[in-house]
């Protein structure tokens, strides 16, 4: 189980484990937390009182300091598995659903062509296809996209990453993301 690591401003992170979150908390750098306790940590006896430390850990904790500004101007890494579970794993050209072995990162203008390698331009397609467009653009294939590219925002993102998210977690970041996310499909 890993704990929603946010800045002290709301923003998500990271996804952290539970000792890193430990740590955190026993370095008093916790500012807030949300949800109930997911996790109890134990350690040894304390001399003076005679009883076993024990921190409990949220599953969301946002972290005292500064926010970097700059991080927010950014968009989500690219990857595979992000671009799959973005698209819902359907191709944008059949509207098939296929597991993520049988599916391709689909540039809808080709690279070999000035295509850029982001969000938007990179669709998924399943593996045929993608090779019946080959190095051609969609209209001159004579196939037509079922859905558009988006650039998924932060809370997306840390969704989209494929974690086993808890009940308080998703909560949190479904309520940042835009109602015309295909997370809501």
């Amino acid at each position: 189980m890993d704990v929603l690591q946010l800045d002290v401003s709301g923003r998500p992170q990271a996804w952290i484990t539970t000792r890193e979150a430990a740590v955190i908390y026993a370095s008093d750098g916790i500012a807030w937390t949300l949800g109930e306790p997911c996790h109890v940590l134990r350690g040894g006896m304390q001399r003076r009182t005679g009883s076993q430390s024990r921190i409990e850990v949220h599953p969301i904790i946002a972290v005292r300091g500064s926010v970097p500004s700059r991080a927010w101007r950014q968009s989500p890494a690219l990857s595979n598995p992000k671009l799959f579970a973005r698209d819902r794993y359907v191709c944008a050209y059949c509207g098939h659903r296929f597991h993520a072995d049988e599916l391709t990162r689909e540039h809808i203008q080709p690279s070999s062509r000035g295509g850029r390698d982001n969000w938007m331009n990179c669709i998924t397609a399943c593996r045929g296809c993608n090779g019946r467009k080959g190095n051609r653009l969609p209209e001159e294939a004579h196939m037509s996209l079922l859905y558009l590219p988006y650039v998924p925002n932060l809370h997306e993102d840390m969704i989209l990453r494929g974690r086993r998210i808890l009940a308080d977690q998703m909560e949190f970041l479904l309520a940042s993301v835009p109602r015309s996310s295909r997370l809501y499909a």
